[in-house]
């Protein structure tokens, strides 16, 4: 009975796996009959190879908002077409031992290459093969797009065995040879002989072939003239791989091995570029955006990019010439950068000062690449940005500024000086640190953290030095033109990007969409703006001002090194937007030492040059004001008493906003109440008593003098305003951080005597503006400066 039912579970076991194995041998031969269907219709609609297409290098283009064509993505190119008989053996050898090692063997896919590839990246060092033959980089580069699809992998196969049955092996190296980008503008192998070496094709050294024969996987990367350790690594690499399939011998190896790149290299030569900040941007994004080097140089791309010509063409000559502002010399730098405050779309950028029309060896891209310490710029992004989206703090929050001490270090003003109670806009009006500091405190680092995160701004850590700009490491006018855009875009943060669309030679299409990010809520995005104002109209920015025009935007400098004992800067920021533009100016010293400085006149450039671009950008265009949301309510304060007030145009009321729904007694005072000692009735029975003294003592106007002169007693001496009763300011100095790691040193301001009133006008040696035309209020400061943190000069950065 046992062995029956042992044998009824077998059957029926055996009869499961049968069923199981034809079920999936139908499923295999129907997806082969499926793949198969799809590989034909892929191979269908492959296009036809053309010659020029194979020989002629397929450059990438350029083209600006409007949708014209600006330059290549190379710049100004150069090419020569050589033929093979006339490119030396152990040149072509290079690359065949780089890109190809059986490439006179196999019929244009190497199949045991797509297998090999990976073992070799790791054997040989990443980059040491790659899976496309040379044959199938040819076909790649002339006929197909560059997008990574199975579709595009069967018809590159396709191409590659249809091309090795029309053209020889030396037809098609030859055409590879010519094609290839090698970066510095040079197509070609003989272009990028003379470009390297300057010397003729046929007298390249193997080091020199094998530097060559390196290059075209990552140009830019690999480009000696910027990172000649990397461009020294990875010839190595290929002088290795020349040894292995016996191209040189061991001796041969290891004398090129033995001569440093730098040594090799002829000066570089100076090239004539078009916007060049802009197109090392673009770049970049491109390579965000998964495309190769080879892609971006060699796929003949035309790429619509964001660049407003006008606003790019007038930022260089701002920059460039002494037209529109005086620099101090030519050692002065600066990076700016312009963009869609709504959208994001990178408009113009500013990379450094030397002229964008001359032929000049290309720059450092101060706009994009430098990273300098903010100074009070950081203010409203680490401190009262924070505060109000999470403390719903009003405008007229006050903050106690008195000495603090944190950790053993004392933090200071710009004018050594305390202000008692102040209010958060007049804080940051005048640039003070130690409220902007207790603002950091009280909303906590992670908060605060967070909040910049969605600014574009990453940190790993936060001290209270951060919350006045004394960064361990620096960030660009680019970010900060990001970050500042969102307040003005009611809180919705843009990435700012120069892409819009990418096309490609087979028609195929990829479209950018920048979509932006809630980074913080409206009320928060208007107060600060509504701050900003103020600093413009009123503080350390007043010379940023454009008639006209209603612009936000904040002052930020860095204090000089240690064992500089001039007065002056490192670095000098604006940053400040209007409903249509943000735009963020840097100025300062490649290296700042005892010679190279900003002085009081240098500091205020960078608010000359905000000015300058921005009035252009702004020109015959209708730039709507900031509009106040539902969730912010407008109150009228009485800054003598701290009280409400119903009118709004006594001098001594200042208007201040408020988070719609918080309670009034957390903002201002309770109204005072009339006295019962001053009431009329009182004051009658008495003036009949001694109606007949009257004449000689006049006691009734003298008894109507006394309220006046209990409230002149009253009134606390200037500076105004009264305190509210709550102290919010110093809350113990606990940062909520382990208190172990002691902070960078503090944001310190030492400005110099407010300049005299320019008449409504600005120089460029202006600080800040002079006289806001306000008898009440005066002059601005000068703007802060910021101690670097421990290590670090806060203005001796060498760019890499």
């Amino acid at each position: 009975m046992a062995d029956r039912v042992s044998i009824r579970k077998r059957k029926r076991a055996l009869l499961w796996v049968r069923r199981t194995a034809i079920i999936t041998i139908l499923m295999m031969v129907l997806s082969a009959m499926t793949g198969g269907a799809m590989i034909y219709a892929y191979m269908d609609e492959t296009p036809n190879l053309n010659e020029d297409d194979l020989r002629i290098p397929r450059s990438s283009m350029i083209y600006d908002m409007n949708n014209k064509f600006v330059t290549y993505v190379a710049g100004t190119e150069t090419r020569e077409y050589t033929p093979i008989q006339d490119i030396p053996d152990h040149v072509q050898n290079a690359f065949i031992a780089t890109e190809d090692v059986r490439f006179r063997e196999h019929h244009g896919v190497d199949v045991r290459r797509v297998f090999g590839a990976a073992l070799a990246n790791v054997r040989d060092g990443f980059g040491s093969e790659g899976a496309s033959t040379i044959t199938q980089q040819v076909v790649k580069n002339s006929v197909l797009s560059s997008e990574k699809t199975i579709k595009r992998k069967v018809q590159e196969a396709y191409l590659a065995v249809q091309l090795e049955q029309e053209y020889s092996k030396d037809q098609i190296l030859e055409m590879y040879l010519n094609k290839i980008y090698f970066g510095e503008a040079a197509y070609g192998v003989t272009t990028a002989s003379k470009t390297y070496f300057n010397k003729p094709l046929k007298d390249l050294s193997i080091a020199e072939a094998a530097l060559l024969a390196g290059l075209p996987q990552r140009p830019s990367d690999y480009n000696p003239y910027v990172n000649p350790e990397k461009a020294e690594k990875r010839r190595n690499i290929v002088l290795s791989l020349m040894h292995k399939h016996g191209f040189i011998s061991s001796s041969e190896k290891e004398k090129a091995t033995s001569i440093p790149v730098k040594e090799m290299l002829s000066k570089p030569a100076k090239t004539e570029g078009k916007y060049e900040a802009f197109i090392q941007q673009v770049i970049k994004d491109l390579r965000s955006k998964g495309l190769s080097d080879k892609e971006i140089y060699e796929g003949g791309l035309k790429i619509y990019t964001t660049l407003d010509p006008v606003i790019q063409k007038h930022t260089e000559q701002v920059l460039s010439s002494d037209k529109f502002i005086v620099y101090p010399n030519a050692e002065f730098q600066a990076g700016t950068a312009v963009i869609d405050t709504q959208t994001g779309a990178i408009r113009a950028l500013g990379g450094n000062r030397q002229p964008d029309n001359a032929k000049v060896q290309k720059g450092f891209n101060y706009a994009t690449d430098s990273k300098r310490q903010p100074g009070s710029t950081a203010k409203p992004i680490l401190d009262y940005g924070p505060a109000i989206e999470h403390l719903k703090w009003s405008t007229y929050k006050k903050l106690k500024d008195e000495p603090l001490e944190i950790n053993g270090k004392e933090f200071k003003n710009w004018d050594d000086e305390f202000h008692g109670d102040v209010t958060m806009r007049h804080a940051l009006k005048m640039s003070y640190n130690i409220p902007a500091i207790k603002a950091f405190m009280e909303v906590g680092d992670k908060k605060a953290k967070a909040f910049a995160s969605g600014l574009g701004l990453e940190f790993k850590t936060l001290y209270p030095s951060y919350a006045i700009g004394g960064f361990n490491e620096g960030v660009s006018p680019l970010q900060m033109a990001g970050a500042y855009s969102a307040f003005g875009n009611e809180g919705i943060y843009h990435k700012p990007t120069t892409l819009r669309k990418i096309s490609y030679p087979n028609g195929s299409e990829i479209k950018i969409e920048n979509k932006g990010k809630k980074a913080m809520k409206d009320y928060t995005a208007y107060m600060i703006t509504d701050m900003m104002k103020t600093v413009v109209e009123e503080g350390t920015g007043y010379s940023a001002r454009i008639p006209g025009l209603e612009v936000a935007g904040k002052t930020g400098t860095t204090n000089l090194p240690e064992g500089i004992d001039e007065k002056g800067a490192s670095d000098s920021w604006f940053v400040g937007y209007t409903t249509l533009y943000t735009t963020s100016v840097w100025t300062g010293y490649n290296k700042t030492d005892k010679d190279h400085y900003l002085t009081k006149n240098d500091q205020a450039i960078s608010r000359d040059i905000f000015r300058e671009i921005m009035t252009l950008a702004s020109k015959n265009k209708k730039t709507k004001p900031f509009v106040k949301p539902g969730s912010v309510e407008e109150i009228y304060v009485n800054e003598d008493t701290g009280t409400l007030s119903k009118n709004s145009y006594d001098s001594n009321v200042s208007r201040e906003l408020m988070v719609k729904g918080t309670s009034l007694t957390d903002v201002v005072k309770p109204a005072l109440k009339p006295k019962k000692k001053q009431e009329k009735p009182k004051e009658d029975k008495k003036d009949k008593k001694d109606k007949k003294e009257q004449p000689k003592s006049e006691p009734p106007k003298k008894e109507k003098k006394k309220p006046d002169d209990k409230k002149d007693k009253e009134e606390p001496p200037p500076p105004p305003p009264d305190d509210d009763g709550g102290d919010d300011g110093d809350d113990g100095g606990d940062t909520g951080e382990p208190a172990d790691p002691p902070p960078p040193p503090p944001d310190t301001e030492d400005p110099p005597p407010p300049p005299p009133d320019d008449g409504g006008g600005d120089g460029g040696g202006d600080d800040d503006g002079g006289d806001t035309g306000e008898p009440a209020d005066p002059p601005p400061p000068a703007d802060d400066t910021t101690d670097p943190p421990p290590g670090d000069t806060g203005g001796n950065e060498k760019p890499e």
